[in-house]
Parts: C-alpha cells; sequence; structure tokens
C-alpha cells in the first residue's frame, strides 16, 4: 500500500512537473519571439493596427488612451485666454489634452485649423499635422522634409490619418526607439547635447516625447523644388540655440525677429509658447535624477515571463502602484495630497498673472484710444511680450506644475511682475491723455471675452460644421479607399469637441 501510494504521489508531481515546464516553455518561447523584433512592412509602418500581431500588449495598451477622451473647454475655464490671444488661433478654440488615439480628430475639430473649403485653403500650414500622426514620417520620407514643410494643412487631410502610435517613436525594422523626424537632432546640436543615435537607452525614452513635448516654431525656410520651383516651407524649429530655458528661448526669437501674432486687441507683438514639457522635465527633480517620461507615464508591467511598457499613456497617479511606488516610501494618499498642493499653488499665481494680462491688453488699447503713440507704448508692449511668454512657457505644457514646480513658479512670478510694471506705466500714460481711473470691461466668461477680441463664435462653428460634412468626408474616404487607414480602429474618436457632441 505504502508502495502504490508512493507511486501515485511521484506521478502526480511528475506530472505538475512537466505541465509547469510546458508552461515556463512557451512562456519562454513567447519572450524569445517578442525579442526578434519582427519587421513591420514599410508600407504598413503609418498603421497602428498592423504592428498589433507583433506587439499585442503594446497595442492593445495603447488603445486604451481612447478613455482618456473627455472634453475640457479651457476657454470656459479661464475666460481671460481670448483677451491674452486675440488674433491668434487659441482664442478661437483650446481644450486641455486628450489622449493619444484622438490627436488626428482633434486636429481636424479643433477651430484653430478653421474651415478650408480644398487643399489650398485654410488658416493653418502643413507643420501643424506634425505631432499628430506616424503618417507625418512617412510623407517626409515619401515627398521630402521641405516639401512636407510647405503649403496649407488641407494639403495632408487625405494622407494624415492615423493617430499619434507606433512609429512616432520606433524603428518598423527593428522595434527599437527612433526619432523619425530631423529637427530633433537639429535642435540637440544647435543645443550643443548629443545626438538621438548618441543617446543611452534611457535617454531616448525621454528623446521620443520630446519630438513633440517642446517648444517650437515653423521657421520660414526658402528652398527649390525638382521643377526648378522656389518655395517656402515652414519648417518645425526648437529655439535651443541659447539653452533649454525660458529666457534662452526668449532671447533666440527676438534675436531673429520672430513673432508669432499681434495682439488684435493691444497691438503687442506676442510669442505663443507650444508646450515645452521637456525642457521643463529636465529642471526638475525627475529630470536631474534621470527618471524618463517613460518611466511614469509609461511604467512596465509584467505578464509572465514578459516585461513591457504600458502604452497607455496618462496620468501617473492613475498607475501609482508602478509608476510612483517602485521609487517611492510615502502612501498614495500623501503623494497624492503633495501633488494636488503644487497644483493648487501653481493655479494661484496662474490665474492672478492672467487676470493681469488680459487687463494690460485692455488697459493698452485705451490708451491707443485715447490718442497714444507706438513710441510711448514701446515699453509697455515690451514688457507684455515678456511678461506673456514667461506666463505661457510655465503653464503651456499642463504637467509642468508637477515636473517642476520651483521653475513654474518662478516663471509665473516673472511674468506678473512684468505685467505689473506694464501696468503701472500704463496708468501713466492714460494719465497723460487725459484718462483717471479706467476700469477694463469685464472678461468673466467665455462668450465676453470672445467677443472683445472680436470673434464670432457661432458663424466659426458653422463653418466647420460644413468642413466636417464635406472636405473631411471626402478625406476620409479617399485614405479607406487607399488603404491607408483602417476608420474602423478610430470609430468613436469623432464622438465630441468643444462645440458639438453626437
Amino acid at each position: 500500500m505504502k508502495f502504490k501510494l508512493l507511486l501515485v504521489s511521484s506521478l502526480i508531481a511528475i506530472a505538475a512537473m512537466a505541465l509547469l515546464a510546458s508552461s515556463v516553455n512557451e512562456r519562454e518561447a513567447e519572450r524569445i519571439a517578442l525579442n526578434k523584433a519582427p519587421v513591420v512592412a514599410k508600407a504598413d509602418r503609418a498603421k497602428n493596427e498592423a504592428w498589433k500581431k507583433y506587439y499585442p500588449r503594446q497595442y492593445s495598451s495603447w488603445l486604451k488612451t481612447k478613455e482618456s477622451g473627455d472634453i475640457l473647454d479651457l476657454l470656459k475655464e479661464y475666460p481671460q485666454l481670448p483677451i491674452i490671444w486675440a488674433g491668434y488661433g487659441f482664442a478661437k478654440d483650446y481644450n486641455a489634452p486628450r489622449g493619444h488615439y484622438y490627436a488626428v480628430q482633434s486636429n481636424t475639430n479643433t477651430l484653430r485649423t478653421g474651415a478650408p473649403v480644398d487643399a489650398k485653403t485654410g488658416p493653418m500650414p502643413t507643420a501643424c499635422w506634425t505631432c499628430k500622426s506616424p503618417d507625418v514620417p512617412r510623407m517626409m520620407e515619401e515627398d521630402g522634409e521641405l516639401e512636407y514643410f510647405t503649403g496649407k494643412w488641407a494639403k495632408y487631410g487625405t494622407e494624415i490619418k492615423n493617430s499619434i502610435g507606433c512609429y512616432n517613436c520606433h524603428s518598423n525594422e527593428t522595434g527599437e526607439l527612433a526619432s523619425n523626424v530631423k529637427y530633433l537632432d537639429r535642435a540637440l546640436a544647435a543645443a550643443g547635447m548629443k545626438t538621438f543615435s548618441e543617446s543611452t537607452h534611457q535617454e531616448k525614452r525621454s528623446l521620443v516625447c520630446a519630438q513633440c513635448h517642446s517648444e517650437y516654431y515653423f521657421k520660414k525656410t526658402k528652398w527649390t523644388d525638382k521643377d526648378g520651383k522656389e518655395k517656402v516651407a515652414k519648417v518645425v524649429t526648437f529655439p535651443w540655440h541659447n539653452g533649454l530655458t525660458a529666457e534662452g528661448g526668449e532671447k533666440y526669437y527676438n534675436d531673429v525677429g520672430h513673432t508669432d501674432f499681434k495682439n488684435k486687441i493691444s497691438k503687442t507683438p506676442i510669442l505663443k509658447t507650444q508646450h515645452p514639457g521637456y525642457e521643463l522635465y529636465l529642471t526638475g527633480i525627475h529630470g536631474k535624477k534621470g527618471v524618463s517620461c517613460a518611466d511614469c507615464h509609461m511604467p512596465y508591467t509584467q505578464e509572465g515571463s514578459v516585461k513591457y511598457s504600458d502604452h497607455q499613456l496618462q496620468n501617473p497617479l492613475n498607475t501609482m502602484d508602478r509608476s510612483c511606488m517602485p521609487c517611492h516610501r510615502e502612501s498614495e494618499t500623501k503623494l497624492k495630497n503633495i501633488v494636488h498642493e503644487k497644483y493648487v499653488r501653481k493655479t494661484t499665481l496662474h490665474v492672478i498673472t492672467m487676470d493681469n494680462l488680459a487687463k494690460a491688453h485692455l488697459e493698452t488699447a485705451k490708451a491707443m484710444e485715447a490718442g497714444a503713440t507706438d513710441a510711448e507704448l514701446k515699453t509697455v508692449r515690451d514688457l507684455i511680450r515678456s511678461g506673456q511668454w514667461s506666463w505661457d512657457y510655465a503653464v503651456a505644457s499642463h504637467g509642468a506644475f508637477f515636473h517642476a514646480p520651483e521653475e513654474v513658479l518662478r516663471l509665473l512670478a516673472v511674468a506678473n511682475e512684468k505685467t505689473m510694471q506694464a501696468r503701472i506705466l500704463l496708468v501713466g500714460v492714460l494719465a497723460s491723455k487725459g484718462v483717471f481711473n479706467y476700469t477694463a470691461p469685464d472678461f468673466d466668461d467665455k462668450a465676453k471675452s470672445q467677443k472683445l477680441a472680436g470673434l464670432n463664435f457661432e458663424k466659426m462653428v458653422a463653418a466647420k460644421m460644413n468642413f466636417k460634412k464635406t472636405l473631411e468626408a471626402e478625406w476620409k474616404k479617399y485614405a479607406n479607399d487607399k488603404g491607408t487607414y483602417q476608420s474602423e480602429v478610430y470609430k468613436d474618436a469623432d464622438n465630441q469637441s468643444a462645440y458639438f457632441k453626437k
């Protein structure tokens, strides 16, 4: 009997070990297969779904970026903005960032890109697509970089349909991290930094983000095409020539004489900061410690023997067990409270500065109405321009209050100080024209401030909706028929904007 029990036990143990070995072998085979980095066909490199069969976990997690789809109308939240940006596209429409899944559709829906009727109309250049899609490096490769940067935004409406994804950050031949645009290396060289290929893997895990999450402008560049026709490209350029700081960028723009727009209310030449997330991250404690963007926003996830980056790029507070707790020893609750405190401090000074900037623009307009000359207002406008640049630099990347809280508060303090200097000077200018105790008109809601900025919101929306019914519909049909885009992948991307909801 003992012999039989021993035999049965042994057989059970052997069977269990065999099953375990089989499972381990299957997992190891899967790991080896994944590490072989299969080639994604060149023709399919811009289609995110083409990477799915080789990188199923990464793709399925990327697809979850559509869960970050809420619309937050920041012009409604902060009605100072249409006045601050009067005469520029951001005064028309400006929402908080959504998930990468929506990038192309958000860019198509925004009132900033206007309502073109063909490939040669509309207010924006082709460069406005640059950070929205893996179709962008594809078109740069197919047409040439300078041709890509030449013309109107609507020129590539039929081609740029796949939203931010795999080919923006990876080689389709090796799967390794890659920068598939040339302007990043040009910027790194201008700053005296290592090129992308010279950087470490950890550094690349931030540099792929820096391709888009950096301050830039569209540099006018003359060139001649293969047929001898002279053209002007508007090339994405990072102002890193004097270092990756707000002051360095401002000096670069002043030296080259660049202005993004002239404020329609105050006639002040304004620099519009884009989103210097990478630059500010470098000044913060995580950047200084070598923590990469991906460490927090794309934390590693373990499934069996397979370890991969979670491509559901999102707020790290949603994944604290993987994003924060591997390094921090405080409780999740304590860390969340710390982040909230940083946000409240930033927002307090943020709102104060915006109020003063809006009033400075309106007070300058009043001074002009009273007869003040450009010469009398030059110092005022210089202070407003510089103050608005510092304010925008501090907040345009949204998460900077956490990435670099000390630098953000410094920039906001500088911005508010320069703006108040301008307002003090305006008191004297107004008084010299016989205007005393002037109070700027109310701008406590979006409708009032857009009216002060000279905008007709209803007219803009009507034109955009007509565009969506006509030209955009043609774009989608063309791309579907060509096979460069599968609308089914993005079937939920066009559900809403700040001005319509399906």
